[in-house]
């Protein structure tokens, strides 16, 4: 965790103006580099999802490359995906994090918002990850889903389950913290 997830001043909730965050590591070179950054937060607007953005992070790590930026049901979860197609960009998709196939306008677009051009095209194509979200309290097992075109050792994989897990913690993370955390996240009692 790079952030901690705390409630916003004057609420019970993580909220977009204060998201907690996850810095998704790689081993490289005898050390760990940053590869990803995953923000989350509670949003209340048009019922209770959770939203979230997921960065990469280039070797540089001056420019953060923005693959990811949605919401996901609190109550029924979903499904959260990276598939890079000819669409409108990540930031503008109304469906899920980085589903390019639905909507107009251009791919080539991807990642403007930080001043890196089309750095995603030349990273990722076509579908890149998917796994499943759980709703709020539920014992999840997520089932993640990697396109075999990014994956070319086993740091690859590793890199996006440690992706789909973050995900699937800021389901509980971004609770309101007037709730108990589900059993098995919870600490024994000492007694």
């Amino acid at each position: 965790m790079v952030t901690p997830f705390v409630p916003s001043p004057g609420t019970d909730r993580v909220s977009r103006s204060n998201p907690g965050a996850w810095l998704i590591l790689r081993p490289g070179h005898g050390t760990w580099k940053p590869w990803g950054r995953l923000e989350a937060w509670r949003e209340r607007s048009s019922g209770d999802h959770l939203g979230y953005r997921f960065d990469l992070i280039p070797d540089g790590g001056i420019d953060t490359i923005p693959l990811a930026n949605s919401s996901i049901s609190t109550k029924t979860g979903g499904k959260f995906s990276i598939d890079i197609t000819t669409g409108p960009t990540p930031m503008t998709s109304p469906n899920s994090s980085f589903d390019l196939s639905s909507g107009s306008g251009s791919g080539s677009d991807l990642g403007s918002t930080s001043g890196s051009g089309s750095w995603a095209h030349l990273l990722y194509r076509g579908f890149v990850m998917s796994s499943t979200v759980e709703g709020d309290g539920k014992c999840s097992k997520p089932d993640v889903e990697v396109g075999v075109q990014h994956v070319s050792c086993t740091e690859d994989a590793a890199a996006f389950v440690a992706l789909a897990a973050a995900m699937d913690l800021s389901m509980d993370a971004c609770r309101s913290f007037s709730q108990k955390l589900r059993k098995e996240l919870r600490q024994p009692d000492l007694e």
